[in-house]
């Protein structure tokens, strides 16, 4: 049948119902139990202990499946933890009930209320008293959408995800259990959340292209945060010593697998701690999450196990570049050895650019995709770490780290710069680099500056993508399958419509 005869044939009936004085969006049921928890709770019992049971159930969901043996039918509901069957006997609901049990759709969201017992194939079943009708759907539900190969249709339209897919109410219900671990985790070591602006005057915190707005009332403009970093530290500078901010954070990037524009971070400082500190809390953190969701260190993830059992592996950049990128540290301090060895990477650097950043090209290209069990790699150049303290050994490095896990950087860290001198002239190398056209480059922060003059005591801070995290932890291919609305390119038909306009 032609889709647009179907959708004329649902018109008629919900206007039949209308007109019948059948409400169809009431709001006065009660609900009294959740459908996993019966399963759990009677699932396992015979028909003859069910006969037992005198409690009535009240139960509502999405109808699944219908199966009408005409005066009798089975109709499978579905809540937010899982799916009951539901016997529906006209001499149970009386012949209003079984009339309007025969207006029902796949898609309509119903409300039965009865007792319970075991069908012969032993299935657990509410066997109707009463049956309402809560919300009538005026679309269908896609019939195959485990079939779907435009896996985008699933990204733009979430809703019939969730309702089609378990899997993804699944990741989602992970991905929420996962963030009240992480909040757990730091409550319990004295760690106060707070909440950083998102509209800054200065994109600061970090080395990327923000989003720009405008204010109109105030008559400037005004970045989506790039990162909370430079106001979680005022909070240091304040007192508070251990703080930490779970949010969104906005960068104008590529969308790819692994990147999404807006992100989620838990981004954290704590007085009185090194780099070195921190490593040893991720350790203790992430350990903590995968043996409360696993009850082992093992995980798998796209066919290869994950082994979190710590200590974790700690490399230097520079050693990480000869033992995994296979280059020649005769070279890494000779800025044209280097050229030449991005050069035949496909790279291209300028002669303005600093050496640090031509090692850390490298890097990104010879060596992350490479590191796939949790690994720190420390000591990052100066020039990539403008926020972070310098390594009192080797001033051209930072005391940093990054952990990477299946060649991904999950967390970044490092001792915090709290030198207002030696700030303000990171700031000014930043801007030479902005002149130079380097967009990402971090701007002059007046403010800032003046918050370190009041003291910062010695801290570290360290900022974890929670996307990446869940990724990993759900099995997930793509950042999208773990947010629950990604940002989409507009389809085809929305953009010819915004040009006809």
């Amino acid at each position: 049948m032609e889709e647009s005869e179907l959708f004329r044939k649902k018109r008629e009936k919900i206007e039949s119902l209308r007109a019948s004085g059948v409400e169809l969006y009431p709001n006065d049921v009660k609900v009294t139990h959740r459908m996993d928890e019966m399963q759990k709770n009677y699932g396992h019992l015979d028909h003859d202990a069910l006969a037992g049971v005198e409690e009535h159930f009240s139960v509502a969901g999405r109808i699944m499946a219908i199966r009408d043996f005409g005066k009798g039918a089975f109709i499978v509901l579905q809540d937010r933890k899982g799916k009951l069957q539901a016997f529906i006997r006209k001499d149970r609901v009386g012949e209003k009930g079984f009339s309007l049990f025969k207006s029902l759709d796949v898609g309509d969201i119903a409300f039965v209320a009865g007792r319970i017992f075991k069908t012969k194939t032993g299935e657990l079943t509410i066997e109707a008293a009463t049956l309402r009708l809560l919300a009538k759907a005026m679309r269908f539900l896609p019939e195959k959408w485990h079939g779907l190969t435009d896996v985008e249709a699933r990204y733009r339209q979430r809703h019939l995800d969730l309702v089609m897919n378990p899997r993804v109410r699944e990741v989602f219900q992970t991905r929420s259990r996962i963030i009240q671990l992480i909040r757990q985790f730091m409550q319990e070591r004295d760690f106060l959340e707070v909440e950083t602006p998102m509209m800054q005057p200065i994109a600061g915190g970090a080395l990327a292209r923000p989003f720009k707005t405008h204010h109109n009332a105030l008559d400037m403009d005004l970045y989506l945060r790039i990162a909370p970093e430079l106001y979680l530290k005022r909070l240091i500078v304040g007192g508070l010593e251990r703080v930490y901010e779970i949010n969104r954070n906005f960068r104008n990037e590529g969308i790819s697998t692994l990147h999404n524009p807006e992100f989620t971070m838990m981004e954290f400082y704590m007085a009185y701690a090194t780099y070195e500190d921190l490593m040893v809390l991720t350790e203790e953190l992430l350990t903590f999450i995968v043996r409360t969701l696993f009850g082992s260190l093992k995980v798998t993830y796209q066919g290869t196990e994950l082994d979190f059992t710590p200590p974790w592996p700690r490399m230097t950049v520079r050693d990480a570049l000869t033992r995994i990128g296979n280059i020649d540290p005769g070279i890494l301090g000779d800025r044209g050895g280097l050229h030449k060895v991005a050069g035949g990477m496909g790279l291209l650097f300028e002669e303005h650019q600093p050496l640090g950043k031509i090692l850390m090209g490298i890097f990104d290209e010879k060596v992350e995709g490479r590191i796939i069990q949790p690994t720190f790699i420390t000591h990052y150049p100066i020039e990539v770490s403008p926020l972070s303290r310098r390594n009192v050994e080797d001033p051209s490095l930072a005391d940093r780290f990054e952990l990477f896990i299946y060649g991904r950087e999950i967390a970044n860290a490092f001792s915090e710069l709290n030198d207002p001198a030696d700030q303000r002239q990171r700031f000014i190398k930043q801007l030479q680099e902005r002149e130079a056209g380097d967009e990402e480059a971090h701007e002059m922060d007046e403010d800032y500056i003046q918050a370190l003059e009041y003291a910062m005591p010695p801290a570290a801070g360290e900022g974890i993508g929670v996307d990446r995290l869940v990724m990993l932890l759900t099995d997930s291919p793509s950042i999208r399958d773990v947010i629950l609305f990604p940002q989409m390119r507009k389809k085809e038909e929305d953009k010819e419509k915004t040009e006809e306009r």
